[in-house]
């Protein structure tokens, strides 16, 4: 199995699932070392389109003659073993490569950090990759979302540092052993794979142990997961631990946090000096705290605090993280990804918060029958901080149903939710309720971001 990106060259990789948002960053990294990339996908999409433009040959079907030829098959947890695919890369004997064992390949010729936490991990990767950007130092990253500024979610830069969203959900971020890694707060979630809080917690405390000799933990002092973590003697000694967090003590502390509607300031200390002031333009606490982590990790690899300072206050966001879709007569259009009740608390508060005298009107696509099952009440008392919520039908991802688990459940449940299934119909209840001054949300992580172009279209026509 290849642990070398050398072990790659000449040979040809074959994406199965190129066409998801990790996938096609990875074999955007590989094109730029001058790898050859094949893939295929379910469907057509504007993803595959940009890698053919790269260099690569792609298909919008799978089918099991594709991978004739590949050298290596990358796929993903998501491909069901029943792929054609993936069955003749097995029965041909090619070499099968989950989606973090080859980004680990790729990162093996860099000094790599890793950000991983159950929420915050696209919003600080970019933030991070951001603020080394202002350091002149170009990281390569590989990150689930795409930066704003660049309209990308992977680069191969000509530094040293290697950026990498680590995603805990099947416990594969043991794979990547970097340099240094950020823990942002540790929750349980992905009930599909860990069954109890402690076994998210000990898959945490497993991927600290594969930082690198003499490397960097980077952990956020507020959050009770991390702060154990951060803590744990357990976790080999040589390893540098440093805490972030409005927390009295933390190596880098935070204090006179003033939230405004879109952004925030807050003073930064780092070991008891003044580093300066942390101006942003995303909204929340929490943006505040994922800010810290880059910010803690930038200092702690040596960059400069003014730059890293200055590429934060740039800070526009990532995509599907609290996006501006569109303003239409005075009514936002937003977009998250959140789709954990803690996400949905924090995006929900920083959405009133935006809104200022306005509404906020959201419409909710729970992800995942297992996590809506799990976290039912938990569901309604997060989205009745909106002033009014639709809730449309679970997304499944690659579940099967749960009987009797439905959204319309976590709807009875609120004060000022209902059940509306039909996007069509979900959409006309939102184009026809809003006035201006008020915040329309497009909230999950499955595909009701597709509702918000078609609501700022509404508006228009309303309005016009």
């Amino acid at each position: 199995m290849a642990s070398d990106i050398s072990k790659w060259s000449g040979k040809r990789l074959h994406f199965i699932g190129i066409g998801g948002a990790g996938m096609s960053g990875l074999a955007r990294i590989a094109l730029s070392h001058g790898i050859t990339v094949t893939g295929s996908d379910a469907k057509d999409s504007s993803v595959l389109s940009a890698l053919q433009t790269l260099g690569a040959q792609v298909w919008p079907e799978h089918k099991a003659s594709q991978v004739d030829g590949a050298d290596f098959i990358i796929y993903s947890t998501a491909i069901a073993p029943t792929n054609v695919e993936l069955i003749r890369a097995s029965e041909l004997q090619i070499p099968l490569l989950t989606r973090a064992q080859a980004l680990a390949t790729l990162m093996s010729q860099s000094r790599s950090v890793a950000v991983a936490g159950t929420h915050g991990k696209t919003t600080t990767s970019s933030m991070l990759t951001v603020a080394l950007q202002s350091c002149g130092l170009d990281p390569s990253f590989a990150i689930g979302g795409t930066l704003t500024a660049s309209g990308s979610n992977a680069h191969k830069g000509t530094g040293d540092l290697f950026v990498a969203e680590a995603d805990e959900s099947d416990g594969s971020f043991i794979e990547y052993h970097p340099f240094a890694a950020i823990v942002t707060n540790i929750e349980h979630d992905h009930v599909d794979y860990f069954l109890k809080p402690e076994d998210v917690t000990n898959a945490f405390n497993s991927f600290a142990a594969t930082i690198g000799q003499d490397g960097i933990l980077v952990y956020c002092a507020d959050d009770a997961g991390s702060s154990r973590l951060g803590s744990n003697s357990a976790i080999r000694s040589d390893i540098k631990r440093i805490s972030y967090g409005t927390a009295e003590g933390s190596d880098l502390f935070i204090d006179s946090v003033n939230l405004l509607a879109m952004g925030s300031t807050s003073r930064i200390l780092w070991r008891g000096r003044l580093v300066g002031t942390l101006s942003l333009q995303v909204p929340g606490l929490h943006n505040v705290l994922n800010a810290g982590a880059a910010l803690a990790m930038g200092l702690a690899l040596g960059a400069p605090g003014a730059e890293l300072l200055a590429g934060l206050a740039s800070f526009h966001g990532a995509g599907r993280r609290f996006e501006l879709k569109g303003t239409v007569h005075g009514i936002r259009v937003i977009d998250d990804y959140g789709h954990h009740p803690t996400e949905i608390t924090v995006t929900l508060t920083a959405a009133k918060r935006y809104a200022g005298d306005g509404r906020v009107l959201a419409i909710f696509q729970p992800h995942r029958y297992s996590r809506t099952q799990a976290f039912m009440s938990e569901f309604s008392k997060a989205l009745d901080i909106a002033d009014e919520v639709v809730l449309l039908e679970i997304y499944a991802a690659s579940e099967k149903p749960i009987p009797g688990v439905s959204a319309a459940q976590i709807a009875t449940a609120m004060k000022n939710g209902r059940f509306i299934p039909n996007f069509v119909e979900a959409s006309d209840w939102a184009i026809e309720s809003a006035k201006p001054g008020d915040v329309i949300l497009t909230l999950g992580a499955g595909d009701v971001n597709s509702l918000a172009p078609i609501i700022c279209d509404g508006l228009t026509r309303r309005f016009n």
